[in-house]
């Protein structure tokens, strides 16, 4: 059995590390990775401590408490991944009065790969749906050439969406302002299509539900799949982030 758990530590630890260093390498856009890289080290020291026995000079009452501690939060992560993954293939209605493209990263080359998961998503439904106006919601970052609403207005321009369907929203920088602000362009009552990654679908109808949107509903745009992982864990978190501030407001 000690064997066992060694080995299982020891993969968990390999998997999370090079994730991470991988993630790292091929510029995901956030810190994120350093989480994998922590994982990993977490992991490593579970193994060292098993393979030592120092695990087993713990008294019987730390062994139980850490054996709880480890399936409450296997039970969590499994069902705050099972609400992420219910939202993959929500694919909105026909002639909405309205869609939010919600933003992230945009680099010196343009959009970066989730955004334009996201922006294709929206042309897409852009032209299927020639009546329905456009909101682009972003602001700009630090580390961005401009706000990501300009960034993604020429994105749809340049493939042919007139300029006059398109709504910029400049001023946000979270998931919250990005349809707060964004329902200030919108005549009340609008219906409302939430374009962003599968992975967020779930959260930002959350969120939007909380801004006091009534007639909503979620279109959900692809993902990298190398990117998967480091995304649905991530998103695990922020997640929990959303519901501990809702029990606990800050």
């Amino acid at each position: 059995m000690k064997k066992v758990f060694i080995c299982i530590w020891l993969i968990l630890a390999i998997f999370c590390l090079i994730y991470g260093i991988l993630v790292r390498m091929t510029g995901s856009g956030t810190p994120f990775f350093m989480v994998w890289l922590a994982t990993g080290v977490l992991f490593l020291l579970f193994a060292i401590l098993v393979w030592t026995d120092l695990w087993s000079r713990f008294p019987t009452a730390i062994h139980i408490l850490f054996g709880i501690a480890v399936i409450a939060f296997l039970a969590l992560f499994f069902i705050l991944e099972g609400r992420i993954l219910s939202g993959f293939h929500e694919k909105g209605r026909e002639n909405l009065n309205y869609i939010i493209v919600l933003g992230a990263q945009v680099r010196e080359d343009g959009p970066s790969p989730v955004l334009a998961y996201r922006l294709e998503r929206a042309l897409d439904y852009l032209k299927e749906n020639p009546e329905t106006a456009c909101i682009v919601s972003g602001g700009q970052g630090y580390n961005e050439p401009c706000t990501e609403a300009e960034a993604m207005a020429a994105y749809l321009m340049e493939r042919g969406i007139p300029e006059e369907r398109i709504i910029q929203e400049k001023e946000a920088t979270t998931t919250k302002q990005n349809i707060r602000y964004s329902m200030t362009f919108m005549e009340p009552g609008s219906s409302v299509g939430i374009v962003t990654n599968n992975f967020h679908v779930y959260r930002s109808l959350r969120i939007a539900e909380d801004q006091g949107l009534d007639d909503f509903c979620g279109i959900a745009a692809g993902s990298r799949r190398f990117y998967l992982p480091n995304n649905m864990y991530r998103e695990f978190f922020a997640l929990g982030k959303y519901y501990l501030a809702k029990i606990l407001p800050i």
